[in-house]
């Protein structure tokens, strides 16, 4: 669904677009589904969802065993969801808490699992080089950017933690303000971090790009088929069933979307904005040569990357759930979130205020109750699954493909002991409970981020800390 702009839309081009999947999409056209699925079929493995795990695990199940015979099986289009609209950052960030792997596996387990993630980056920029994937990677790093006295103090908090878990003086540097300011002009900037484990990448480029390779490596892709459940040995449609050894569960966000499953994952939702192409004069004030990624530090952080044809795209959580787990149909976003992100656009990046903002779009992203996301495979049932990134799910996809495909094949490697294997937790609560309890906690982060502003004290708000217990963030 699209709309065009109006006089009224202030600050948005002639030619805005609100949904219509992407930008990412818009930028290189929606690709023509695959055929759907014929009939009742008989494979070796059969994937539920045409996102980054699934098509990562195909890949690696094929890479390793040729002759398996493996669907994919996919409502949409293959990266239709989150891997098709995410902000772009292939980052090494752990998917969870480091604390909590930690905590269940030991301190090792955790360093281990970190090491893992620095190590997908350039594997994901190895697989993409290999099959020719285009998709304006550029590995630049990552800032996290402190734009108060509060979100430097946690900056600088985190530090230990993050040495304690194996980020090395190589892996993590702080920077001052001017040198934040010598890479990129953040109005309040005060200091960041910096990481060289992140790039840049053009996310529905990658999704289709490694689409189009697995599919050379003979998996099959059936396109607009909805699963509505899965079941050991079966992948239920209503174009037929899927029959197969083993079922692997990989629709992330979409997960509440199953039979018998609303409450394993929680469904939350993250829009973006992208700006026109910015002019060379703006450019110059803002800096940001490179194409480091950009977040800031608050409760209700953003994020943000120079696209390869110089815009702004920038991402948040404003409005974060739905009720009953519903979904968007095709990225629209509320009306109150592109002006939330606008304003957070004009905080960050006054020298853009002057451009249109081009598109907006949302898209969900799955997290479980404790945060902490989890890749496994029951050998009784030969169900598998993985999901729960809570928005660091393009190389934690890699990792996870990786992990299924050792697991299917009972490979004992490192990748199989690593602690989110095997990880489940509680599922979230009833509705009205957690409509009412994700929607307050929210509006208190984001109170939270106005206290900071205003107060400019070094402390974090008290408001953030009794949200942090509750949501154990």
């Amino acid at each position: 669904m699209t709309s065009q702009a109006t006089g009224e839309n202030l600050g948005r081009t002639p030619g805005f677009v609100d949904g219509d999947v992407s930008f990412w999409y818009r930028d290189i056209g929606v690709p023509q589904r695959r055929p759907a699925l014929p009939g009742n079929i008989d494979v070796d493995v059969a994937i539920v969802g045409g996102g980054l795990t699934g098509l990562w695990t195909a890949y690696y199940l094929k890479s390793a065993q040729p002759d398996l015979r493996i669907a994919v099986i996919e409502k949409e289009f293959a990266g239709f969801g989150a891997s098709g609209r995410n902000g772009g950052w292939l980052s090494a960030e752990s998917p969870g808490q480091l604390t909590r792997y930690a905590a269940t596996h030991g301190h090792d387990a955790a360093v281990r699992m970190q090491r893992t993630m620095f190590d997908a980056v350039d594997e994901v920029i190895r697989v993409a080089t290999k099959e020719g994937i285009e998709a304006h990677i550029q590995k630049s790093g990552l800032l996290h950017v402190a734009t108060n006295r509060a979100q430097h103090a946690r900056l600088l908090h985190k530090l230990p933690e993050l040495r304690h878990f194996g980020w090395g003086s190589d892996d993590l540097k702080m920077l001052d303000a001017d040198e934040l300011r010598a890479r990129v002009s953040i109005l309040g900037g005060i200091g960041a971090s910096w990481s060289p484990h992140c790039a840049r990448i053009q996310p529905a480029l990658l999704v289709r790009g490694l689409a189009d390779a697995v599919e050379r490596m003979g998996v099959r892709i059936y396109e607009g088929t909805a699963v509505r459940d899965i079941r050991p040995g079966a992948a239920l449609t209503d174009l037929g069933t899927v029959t197969a050894p083993y079922v692997i569960r990989a629709l992330e966000g979409f997960t509440a979307n199953l039979t018998r499953m609303r409450r394993t994952w929680l469904p939350m939702s993250s829009s973006m904005i992208v700006t026109e192409p910015l002019s060379s004069q703006t450019w110059e004030r803002i800096g940001w040569s490179g194409a480091e990624l950009v977040g800031d530090e608050a409760h209700g952080f953003a994020y943000a990357q120079r696209t390869e044809d110089g815009r702004i795209a920038l991402g948040g959580r404003a409005v974060p759930y739905r009720y009953g787990s519903r979904t968007d149909r095709r990225g629209e976003t509320l009306g109150n979130t592109i002006e939330q992100l606008q304003a957070v656009m004009g905080r960050l990046f006054p020298a853009a205020n002057s451009a249109g903002i081009d598109h907006a779009w949302a898209g969900v992203l799955g997290v479980p109750r404790d945060w902490c996301a989890t890749v496994g495979l029951d050998e009784g049932t030969g169900l598998g699954w993985a999901g729960g990134y809570v928005g660091h799910g393009v190389t934690s996809t890699n990792v996870a493909g990786q992990t299924l495909a050792d697991l299917v094949l009972k490979r004992q490697t490192d990748l199989v002991t690593l602690s989110w294997v095997g990880r489940r937790v509680r599922k979230w609560e009833p509705e009205p409970i957690r409509w009412i309890a994700v929607r307050s906690l929210y509006h208190t982060y984001h109170a939270a981020d106005r206290h900071e502003r205003a107060s400019g004290s070094a402390r974090t708000s008290s408001i953030a800390r009794v949200a942090d217990k509750i949501t154990g963030r």
